[in-house]
């Protein structure tokens, strides 16, 4: 099947063309047996090309297959070309098999909705996005996908277009990639002066073989400067520090849309690109260190503003702002294979959290707010149990997938000298513990907030939302098996050696060499975190319910500050929104356009008009008058040669 990756991302295109075109003609049942089937086939296809793969020696598994070519002119020569190997075919494992359980448990969660036929379109587009930008063999087709993305992230959020609010977040969410995809296309516009050539095996050999005119930059150098300007196409697609201010808003599209933006496609193509192009950024200390900067601080605030949420959601999209942090902290570090772990672990659970959101919002007919639910647990114990897994895997308890992936992020930081990065992440990941059991306690345990018409209502999900949570919930539990550390004694990390091969080429750190004790305590230490923070939202919230309010009145103006989001939304609306709103007003509509534009516009259609009025005597079928025109045309002429002639 490695001869047919092209199969991989046209049979979701085809299922979205389908259902696009005829599905408004078709019974809901025929649309999503096309749509979850194309998300199959595809999910199908990646795994038997991920086991053909493997099947190859390590040096062999990279496979480029070049379909046509795409663009030539002068010295540009643009491929259509998919690359399978390792880091891709993991990619492409993720999205399709996490997106095809995403689009079964769509079935009884959009079963009532209109636009059905509409809304698997766009997911099956979305997936075919996300696969052209992972199996991209260049630049330029990588960068088709990254806009196909944002293109469907913005019809998913918007997919309520009659609601403002979404329709606000929609455009949110498309205005602030575009300012990220600036950075992005930049930097490849760099890479292509710099390299003349947009292949990454290309560009990646003559970086690679290059020590003299690549070397290791202590300053800013060429590297840096297109490794910044990548980072910047990053950060807006990842939603890291200052362009996430989109992701929290992106919860106003449906509930499975937010689970495979956040889980499977869209937030992870900023933390990909940046492993992909790990040969660029490990020769750029510097940018290194702002991504670490970047991501820790991402990590942390997020975090703080996830402490007092009160919509479902929104907890989970500000788990997901901290988790990116995390990865991209990983790459910052150089421990590249560290961080694609942890996109892989967390896909399963935030994908798990965010449908198990979707079953309690169902079972409550609509409600998002957590002081008015508790209590859920006996009514939905499917749901409650396999969220109860998820939040466990986020907050590292071992031996769940979270645990596994978060520890080699925080053990990689330290080893390699960030002691104060790892400090924060380590503080960082006590409070993922806290606000995630928060959650869970406020929405399944302790007493009833609900109205009782809300309890009339409750009831479990059906077969087909539940059994994607089960099926997450299996993926959660043994999810980080795939990459057990070197201190359980079962030798090297085996994920870490099958992406080995996609990083040869990537510049390798020193390590500070450590014992398995050291490792070991350290796993410990991490554990002790996630276990302090769900003990304190046991006391806050099970034992004590009042103290949570105690301490927000006691502490109102942070509580605040936090629960309006540091006044970000409020500050950007002052510095950008507002100055732009009023220039655009102000000057560009009432001065330029209908001062200058359209002044010009009309004052020459007036000219126009008013010496036809006055023409239009000339016209008036009167022989004598015609007669008269013509002598004094005659006249004119004459004057005219016998004066500049003489």
């Amino acid at each position: 099947m490695i001869n047919y990756l092209w199969l991989i991302p046209i049979v979701p295109l085809a299922g979205a063309t389908v259902n696009g075109l005829a599905g408004k003609r078709m019974s809901k049942s025929a649309v999503s047996i096309i749509a979850c089937g194309a998300a199959g086939i595809s999910f199908v296809i990646s795994l038997i090309s991920f086991f053909s793969l493997l099947k190859l020696a390590p040096e062999q598994r990279h496979v480029l297959q070049v379909f046509f070519t795409w663009i030539a002119s002068g010295d540009f020569v643009a491929k259509a070309e998919f690359l399978l190997d390792p880091l891709s075919s993991v990619m492409i494992l993720v999205v399709t098999g996490v997106g095809f359980v995403i689009h079964v448990y769509s079935i009884g969660y959009m079963h009532a909705e209109n636009g059905y036929y509409r809304f698997f379109s766009y997911m099956n587009l979305f997936l075919f996005s996300m696969l052209v930008l992972v199996l991209a063999g260049n630049f330029l087709l990588m960068f088709v996908g990254w806009e196909g993305v944002g293109l469907c992230s913005y019809l998913l959020i918007g997919y309520y277009f009659d609601r403002k609010s979404a329709g606000d977040a929609g455009k949110k969410a498309f205005i602030v990639n575009r300012i990220g995809d600036v950075g992005f296309i930049l930097g490849i516009f760099l890479i292509f002066l710099t390299f003349n050539n947009l292949n990454f095996g290309e560009v990646f050999r003559q970086i690679a073989t290059g020590s003299q005119r690549f070397p290791l930059e202590a300053g800013v150098g060429i590297l840096t400067a297109i490794s910044l300007l990548l980072f910047v196409g990053a950060t807006g697609k990842s939603a890291q520090i200052p362009l996430y201010v989109w992701l929290p808003d992106a919860m106003e599209g449906p509930t499975p849309v937010s689970a495979l933006i956040h889980a499977a496609t869209m937030v992870t193509a900023g933390v990909y690109m940046v492993v992909r192009c790990s040969p660029i950024f490990s020769r750029a200390p510097l940018a290194l260190d702002v991504i670490v900067i970047v991501g820790i601080l991402t990590a942390l605030m997020a975090a703080t503003i996830g402490l007092v949420q009160t919509d479902i959601k929104r907890v989970l999209a500000y788990s997901t702002v901290s988790q990116l942090g995390y990865m991209f902290v990983a790459a910052g570090v150089g421990a590249f294979s560290a961080g694609i772990f942890h996109l892989m672990t967390h896909a399963f659970f935030k994908a798990l959290l965010f449908l198990g959101a979707g079953s309690v919002i169902h079972a409550m007919s609509g409600e998002q707010d957590l002081m008015r639910m508790g209590a859920l647990r006996k009514h939905t114990p499917i749901t409650f149990w396999t969220m109860f897994i998820a939040a466990l895997a986020i907050s590292g308890i071992f031996p769940l997938a979270g645990f596994f992936s978060k520890d080699e992020i925080l053990w990689s930081a330290w080893t390699r000298g960030h002691h104060f990065i790892w400090l924060v992440g380590f503080i960082t990941a006590g409070m993922t513990a806290f606000y995630m059991f928060r959650l869970i306690f406020l929405a399944f345990c302790g007493e009833s907030r609900r109205s009782k018409e809300a309890d009339h209502h409750l009831h479990e999900s059906p077969g087909s939302m539940t059994g994607p949570l089960v099926i997450l919930g299996i993926l959660s539990i043994v999810g980080g098996f795939v990459g057990l550390p070197v201190w359980m004694n079962f030798g090297p990390n085996k994920f870490f050696l099958f992406l080995e091969p996609s990083l040869a080429m990537t510049y390798r750190p020193e390590v500070h060499e450590a014992t398995h004790i050291e490792e070991l305590g350290f796993a410990f230490a991490s554990i002790l975190a996630a276990v302090i923070g769900i003990y304190i939202a046991y006391r806050m919230y099970i034992r004590r319910p009042k103290a949570a309010n105690e301490l927000a009145n006691r502490f109102k103006y942070m509580h605040q500050f936090l629960f309006r989001k540091y006044y970000i939304d409020e500050l950007y609306d002052f510095l950008f929104i507002k100055p732009a709103v009023r220039i655009s007003t102000g000057f560009l509509w009432k001065k330029w356009d209908v001062g200058v534009i359209d002044n010009t516009v009309n004052g020459t259609g007036r000219m126009i008009e008013e010496s036809g009025s006055l023409l239009k005597h000339v016209q008036n079928g009167l022989i004598r008058s015609y007669a008269a025109w013509i002598m004094l045309g005659t006249i004119a002429v004459l004057l005219y040669i016998s004066f500049f002639r003489s």
